[in-house]
């Protein structure tokens, strides 16, 4: 590696890493400029945290809230419905993701569309939780299989029943793990960020207009071309929008 190539990649590391110390600064001063009513300093001392890799529910809950405080009523819901799929579940983020909703021009009329039970099962469990036990109960479980064989005959009998205990964790854990890849892998929920966008017959600026969507309503992405993205409502009303417009969870 020569001297510019090493310049180059301890800058870049620089750049995207913050200690544990570092982060709870930067994560404390942004907490008290949203204190004294300085969301703009706020807003930009969370987003740090999150493009270098130290974010988290906590800190997207709190850019949510930053951001309503400012009235940006799409990206607040961004931030809170991220917040909520990575875990999040505090009172406070269920009332102010609430209150958002609230706030949305869109009062989507007609039948909801019902999620599949796959989808809302997922929708139900923290992905992260289960990941780690799956992992957890699948590593003992193999480790104490392995510990059986070097075991005296008299000894053997406990660690096979834990053994098969937590192999038998590891499977309905493995099995939900599963169902949330495919679901993040297929399933493309956004958030509306334009105060207004038209949805349109077709992927084309001069197609038919369908309806209006605006800040804040959460859409389904079914399918990208271009610069066109075409969205589903709850109601299952369906049109293209300019991919511009919106942002996924």
């Amino acid at each position: 590696m020569n001297a510019i190539t090493a310049i180059l990649v301890t800058t870049l590391l620089g750049q995207g890493y913050y200690t544990p110390e570092e982060a709870q600064a930067l994560f404390t001063q942004a907490n008290e400029a949203y204190a004294r009513e300085d969301y703009k300093a706020a807003q930009e001392g969370y987003e740090k945290l999150l493009s270098h890799g130290q974010g988290g529910p906590d800190v997207l809950y709190n850019l949510g809230t930053t951001y309503m405080a400012q009235g940006d009523l799409g990206r607040a819901v961004l931030s809170l419905e991220r917040a909520w799929k990575q875990g999040g579940r505090a009172p406070d983020l269920e009332a102010n993701l609430a209150l958002a909703r609230a706030q949305q021009k869109d009062k989507v009329e007609g039948v909801a569309v019902e999620e599949d039970f796959l989808t809302r099962l997922v929708k139900a469990t923290p992905g992260e939780p289960i990941g780690w036990a799956f992992l957890g109960s699948w590593v003992l479980g193999f480790g104490l299989l392995l510990l059986f064989r070097f075991l005296t005959p008299g000894k053997r009998t406990w660690t096979a029943v834990l053994a098969v205990l937590s192999l038998l964790v590891a499977l309905p854990t493995g099995g939900l793990l599963a169902a949330h890849a495919w679901v993040e892998h297929t399933v493309h929920d956004a958030v509306v960020l334009s105060p207004t966008m038209v949805a349109r017959e077709f992927p084309k600026s001069d197609a038919k207009s369908l309806f209006e969507v605006h800040a804040g309503l959460k859409v389904r992405v079914l399918e990208e071309t271009g610069r066109y993205v075409r969205i589903r409502l709850p109601n299952g009303l369906e049109g293209w929008t300019e991919r511009e417009g919106v942002a996924e969870i």
